[in-house]
């Protein structure tokens, strides 16, 4: 019996290696490309961030060093383009909101009831994807521009002084941060609304709650993940964007992406480059957290 009993334990033993070594056999592709494509470019980022550019040597000649002096000197250099990119990127993000629930409102709640309809303005909603981002930021230069019809218009009825306009202001870039990111904002939030379970909000309806009562107490709470989940995209690739600024704005809206792109390519400074890269993922990691922790939704991270 004690025998029998020794191997079938050393059986369930042998049989239990066997599925771990076929569940890291299965890992294994996924884990060598995040090393190869994330893990190693954030180490080799840390690693430049430190090194030092050699004093009259070669165009981007650096030398291994501990620079720490480079994060300092990038935040006091460039903290306007830091402040600035937070601004336009948590403008955008409350505006790509206050466009995107009433959208995924209606398409996840409103047409549930009209499959054809639904499936047409979710095609909308996605259709921008379809096309070139700088060709889409590009199109907002023209709609923006001066001898335009919007700005006409605008003119028109008195809402923009004759002598004003729109391209080159931080108004058409955050314009164009808005528009770009808007479907990142509209599909979390309507995914989380399709799930909306409707009998809920006719209970609220049938305890005499009033529409904005169900809808803050009853909608907003069970749809708080996707509108979280909704800003988190919006905001983190609108902080870090360049070209609505380099297409839209002028020097005085440069984003940090901008100063980036510019130190990598241009000046070839790759420590202040690598610095600042290293600097807005930290701080951009930093707003998440303390965001998502806010919002009550903690097992999003």
């Amino acid at each position: 019996m004690t025998a029998a009993l020794v191997v079938g334990h050393g059986t369930e033993v042998a049989g239990a290696r066997r599925r771990s070594r076929t569940a890291w056999l299965l890992l294994a592709p996924g884990l060598l490309y995040l090393f190869v494509f994330f893990v190693a470019p954030v180490a080799v980022l840390l690693l430049t961030s430190l090194f030092e550019r050699v004093p009259g040597g070669p165009v981007g000649a650096t030398r291994p060093a501990f620079a720490v002096s480079n994060y300092v000197d990038a935040v006091v250099t460039y903290a306007p383009q830091f402040g600035r990119s937070f601004l336009y990127a948590f403008i955008a993000t409350v505006l790509a909101l206050a466009i995107g629930y009433p959208l995924a409102y209606v398409i996840g709640v409103r047409c549930r009831t009209r499959p054809l309809l639904q499936g047409v303005l979710l095609v909308l909603v996605i259709a921008p994807f379809f096309t070139s981002f700088i060709l889409r930021t590009i199109a907002w230069k023209q709609i923006l521009a001066d001898d335009s019809v919007v700005v006409s218009v605008l003119k028109t009825v008195s809402l923009l002084p004759d002598d004003a306009r729109l391209t080159a202001t931080p108004v058409a870039v955050v314009a164009g941060l808005t528009y770009n990111f808007l479907p990142f904002m509209t599909l979390p939030v309507y995914a989380s609304l399709e799930r909306l379970d409707l009998r809920l909000v006719e209970a609220g309806g049938d305890l005499y709650a009033t529409p904005i009562s169900t809808f803050r107490h009853v909608t907003l709470p069970l749809t708080m993940p996707g509108i979280v989940s909704g800003s988190l995209l919006t905001f983190i690739p609108a902080a870090g964007d360049y070209v609505n600024s380099a297409l839209l704005g002028n020097a005085g809206t440069s984003m940090v992406g901008n100063v980036i792109d510019s130190r990598f390519f241009r000046v070839v400074d790759y420590p202040t480059a690598a610095a600042l890269s290293v600097i807005l993922m930290a701080a951009v990691l930093l707003l998440v957290a303390w965001y998502v922790r806010r919002s009550g939704t903690e097992d999003l991270l």
